[in-house]
């Protein structure tokens, strides 16, 4: 979603903070702007578009002359940048970030939603109070206008106690040139401590290049930030101590790594994440040791069904886990969309497994799910890929997926890392309460071992999936089917196309096919099934035969050694043999390429799909 990157340092902030936003791009933005504290005044550079606009709207203003002989800002060492993702008001100038007060000499950025800006906005306005915006966020910068007398700090406190919803936001103002002031309520905000300068941001990766010294914000600080250092205090002032940790990812782990896209390193680095997400967890003989998760043996006893909640494609790495917990623990499972859920009354408990899946840990409706989870009693685990993100403090235990960090918006390499953190998970119930036996339970283990070799088998098996892609590039339409744990398969892989290709597809139960998506089907309709080797295959059989008898194209997902497939499909991507319960990690592979290299032959940024943002901290 949006971004934030602030600076309070000795060196010129625009150039850091502008390099801070290029940083965030993966998360998505529609318009940016900059507000640096120069010259006793505040200097304010915002554009729609991309961060090229914003460059070149700050290169017009230099210029133009300004605050100084080099440009506005130039001599600035304290402040803040934003990209804004669209919430409340339209991408336009008007609306993006920073925001200022009546007087211009408060600065505001803003990551999130503030519920309650109608009530507060007319209170201001009857005040006498001057919107320029349509947004939400603007009203956070006149609170604070009317707070200013006690001070910067003490005005973000009084003011985050008046506001309702989930956000982070920043503030400066000249008349304390060296301060930024910071806080957060469900939203992420970290802060990057340097020699003789600190950093903050939204996230890590703003500032990566330059610290990897870093302090988490918990909900409800106010972080005081100047060149010297970080001070921290609660809503009401009191002091607040945060450990200062250190990031153990360098700032190349940012970079591409000699690939053409963030998207194809990240699909390339899945046997890595793979690895890291299985190590220490899972001993060579299949044995897991989930002992850092702390679920209670008792309570695993104790539950009777399991309800995992996730949005996207973390809703179908749940969905695909489902079939393999259900299956080896004996429990019922539901998977829910987060975001219908939480307007549901659920059925819930102490001896209901709730399972909270969100790649960022911030996805505001998993959070929201799980918060109404835990109100009602019933235990949350969170499964995540970020350390100290929100949902590792909503949950009483967690589970990280070690993945590493991902830039592409569209999800890969964390949603494999999610469905084996999930088949770990089931492992370990299965061991606590007895539904299988010893061997049965190294057996699986030893499969789910050999997971990242299969896929670093199966990206080395494809090598034609772009001459595929080249074959259908021009299609409007795919219809996706998969049965059973393939089913899930077939959900991310339609997805995977939607996001980067902008391809309308439709993805079904292949069971269901007859129930009314078989009307879309005629000559050369693409219909990719989902088809590797498993206890449903015969039927997925009947159903490519359906399709051909329609004039489809079959575009099959197959085991390799299965040659009978070549005689009922145009083209097949390949994956090893493997047993089914871990088939689903490894079939989403080519899914993943095939999606990729459509996208690149009809000329679309891969890396950022256009109105999706990497972390979805809105409703």
């Amino acid at each position: 979603m949006c971004g934030i990157v602030g600076y309070a340092g000795r060196r010129a902030g625009k150039p850091i903070i502008l390099d801070g936003l290029r940083h965030l791009e993966y998360r998505g933005y529609d318009s940016a702007g900059i507000a640096l504290l120069d010259g006793g005044g505040l200097d304010i550079v915002r554009a729609v578009g991309n961060l090229d606009q914003l460059v070149a709207a700050t290169a017009a203003a230099d210029g133009n002359g300004g605050g100084s002989a080099a440009g506005p800002g130039a001599a600035a060492h304290v402040g803040l940048g934003h990209t804004r993702w669209a919430t409340h008001g339209r991408p336009s100038h008007e609306n993006a970030h920073p925001h200022s007060d009546c007087s211009g000499r408060v600065s505001i950025v803003l990551n999130g939603i503030i519920e309650n800006y109608k009530e507060l906005r007319e209170e201001l306005t009857a005040r006498g109070h001057t919107f320029t915006s349509e947004t939400d966020a603007e009203v956070v910068a006149h609170l604070i206008e009317e707070e200013t007398a006690a001070g910067l700090a003490a005005a973000v406190r009084a003011t985050a106690v008046r506001l309702e919803g989930h956000y982070a936001f920043c503030a400066i103002s000249a008349d304390e040139p060296e301060l930024i002031v910071g806080t957060r309520d469900e939203a992420p905000l970290v802060v990057g401590v340097g020699d003789g300068e600190t950093f903050v941001a939204s996230a890590i990766p703003a500032f990566l290049s330059h610290t990897r010294r870093v302090v988490v914000l918990d909900d409800g600080d106010v972080v005081s930030v100047t060149a010297e250092g970080v001070s921290v205090t609660d809503r009401v002032g009191a002091p607040v101590e945060r450990e200062c940790g250190e990031v153990t990812w360098d700032a190349d782990a940012a970079e591409k790594g000699g690939y053409e896209t963030f998207m194809i390193k990240e699909i390339h680095e899945q046997p890595r994440a793979l690895a890291d997400t299985l190590a220490g967890r899972l001993s060579d003989d299949g044995e897991v040791d989930l002992a850092e998760v702390d679920l209670a043996v008792d309570l695993l006893q104790k539950v009777r069904r399991v309800l995992i909640i996730a949005c996207g494609t973390s809703y179908h790495a749940g969905l695909i886990g489902s079939y393999a917990m259900e299956t080896l623990t004996g429990l019922p499972v539901q998977v829910d969309l987060a975001s219908e859920f939480r307007y549901r009354q659920p059925v819930l408990g102490d001896d209901v497994l709730v399972i909270g899946i969100s790649q960022s840990g911030e996805t505001a409706d998993t959070l929201a799910a799980m918060r109404l989870c835990r109100e009602a009693g019933s235990p949350v685990l969170a499964l995540t890929n970020i350390m100290g993100s929100q949902a590792t403090r909503e949950a009483d235990a967690v589970l990280f997926t070690r993945a590493g960090l991902e830039i592409g918006v569209a999800a890969t390499k964390t949603h494999v890392a999610q469905v084996a953190a999930l088949l770990l998970l089931t492992l370990h119930i299965a061991r606590v309460r007895g539904t299988l036996s010893e061997d049965e339970l190294l057996q699986v283990g030893r499969e789910l071992r050999d997971v990242p070799a299969l896929v670093e088998d199966c990206l080395l098996a494809n090598p034609h999936v772009e001459e595929v892609a080249r074959r259908y590039a021009g299609e409007r339409f795919f219809l996706y089917l998969g049965r059973h744990i393939g089913y899930g398969v077939c959900l991310e892989g339609a997805l995977k196309l939607k996001e980067i290709a902008y391809i309308p597809t439709e993805s079904y139960a292949a069971g269901e096919m007859k129930h009314g998506p078989i009307a879309l089907l005629d000559s050369g309709s693409p219909v990719v099934v989902v088809a590797n080797d498993g206890p449903v295959y015969g039927k997925l059989v009947s159903n490519i035969e359906e399709v051909r008898a329609r004039g489809a194209d079959v575009i099959a997902v197959a085991t390799a050694g299965n040659d009978a497939i070549l005689e009922l499909a145009e083209a097949v991507l390949w994956i090893p043999r493997c047993d089914s319960v871990v088939a689903a990690i490894v079939a989403i592979v080519p899914l993943q390429l095939l999606a990729y290299h459509i996208a690149c032959l009809r000329g679309l940024n891969v890396d950022q799909p256009r109105n999706l943002a990497k972390t979805v901290t809105v409703e």
